[in-house]
């Protein structure tokens, strides 16, 4: 009995011997992690600023009546092109009946004052002339006759104005929109039998029309608090149009506000500049646009990839891990400089020649989707 328990408990302990050999084994066979590494180089290093906004025209005008009534012809179109002094709309004027009741009112009361004036005169006159009365006396009744003929006459000119619009019929006439500069009309928001609101201290009035110079057009933009105070007036930058793929235009800022307004939790600040837009490009106002601001360049940098740097969850202090001779990595603080999103100013902490772990790789599944895309 004594001689099977031994020969049980020996096969055991070969069996128990066989499960930690192999374990030995199998963790010893295990394959290392291995990480990419990448050294650091020299590069050039650019820094900019990207403000996004419109290109409009830098002269545009709206065009308002003088006077209320109705839209009753439009002589022009939108995208049409205009010059100064073009006629572009005609108003007819509908008169407010209480108002015209009272002009005639005003008509018929300076005429009695004129008529009464006029017997005076031509009396006193008579007079003067034989000698009875002075010539004071003759030169009141004369001064009384022509302030109430004057009184007639604007009496009357009112009548005209509030019934017809102006006195006359010409360009200059209120009823006439006339094109103040020459250009492109943009937009017209009215159609014809449109009531209209004339321009006045109290009312802007209703817009007729739209002309603006599309031959001298500015950028529009806004620049985050953080990069506006790097930028300077009469600095070169370039616009980017989303309408235009694949096409730079040259531009000079010219105006940066001095206040800014807070946006969504951030602090804007409004850009202007002058776009230089070739003859045979085809703009349109409004047009969505980006401008690239160079703040800060450097040549020939000592350099990283930015996507090599890790950070101390305590401190948030930046550090690389540089492979050693044993196979090992350590961890090694960087002092960084100037960065442009991509690659980043090395100062202190890494040498030329050193390998830089790449530590954020792609994990099995990842590289197994990218392998499908591809």
């Amino acid at each position: 009995m004594n001689k099977t328990v031994k020969i049980i408990l020996v096969l055991v302990a070969i069996i128990a011997l066989a499960f930690v050999l192999k374990y030995f084994k199998d963790a010893n066979s295990k394959a290392i992690e291995d990480f990419k590494v990448e050294e650091p180089f020299y590069t050039s290093i650019n820094t900019k600023a990207v403000a996004t906004g419109k290109l409009n025209p830098e002269e545009e005008i709206e065009l308002k009546p003088q006077i209320s009534g109705i839209v009753d012809e439009i002589l022009v179109e939108e995208g049409d092109i205009v010059k100064k002094g073009d006629l572009i709309a005609k108003i007819r004027v509908v008169p407010n009946e209480q108002s015209l009741v009272s002009a005639k009112s005003r008509i018929s009361s300076s005429k009695l004052s004129y008529d009464n004036s006029k017997i005076l005169y031509d009396r006193n006159k008579s007079l003067f002339e034989k000698g009875v009365i002075s010539q004071q006396d003759f030169e009141n009744s004369s001064l009384s006759f022509n302030q109430a003929k004057e009184s007639l006459n604007q009496a009357q000119n009112d009548y005209q104005i509030i019934k017809q619009g102006s006195l006359s019929g010409g360009n200059s006439a209120n009823t006439n929109i006339i094109a103040q500069i020459s250009g492109t009309v943009l937009e017209i928001p009215v159609r014809e039998g449109d009531q209209v609101i004339e321009s006045n201290n109290f009312n802007a009035g209703t817009t007729i029309a739209t002309v603006a110079d599309m031959s001298k057009m500015i950028f529009e933009g806004k620049v985050d608090e953080a990069e506006v105070g790097k930028l300077q007036e009469g600095k070169e930058i370039k616009v980017l149009l989303g309408a235009i793929m694949g096409k730079e235009f040259p531009a000079k800022l010219t105006f940066i506000a001095p206040k800014g307004n807070e946006e969504n939790g951030a602090v804007q600040f409004t850009v202007k500049a002058d776009v230089t837009i070739e003859e045979n490009t085809k703009i349109r106002a409004g047009y969505s646009a980006n401008a690239e601001i160079d703040i800060e360049s450097k040549d020939s940098v000592f350099a990283i990839k930015e996507a090599l740097l890790q950070y101390n969850r305590i401190t948030e202090k930046p550090f690389v891990e540089i492979l050693e001779d044993n196979n090992k990595y350590r961890k090694e603080n960087v002092e960084l400089g100037l960065s442009d999103g991509i690659n980043v100013e090395i100062l202190e902490g890494v040498k030329k020649g050193d390998k830089i772990k790449v530590w954020n790789k792609a994990s099995k599944d990842d590289e197994g989707d990218e392998k499908k895309n591809d």
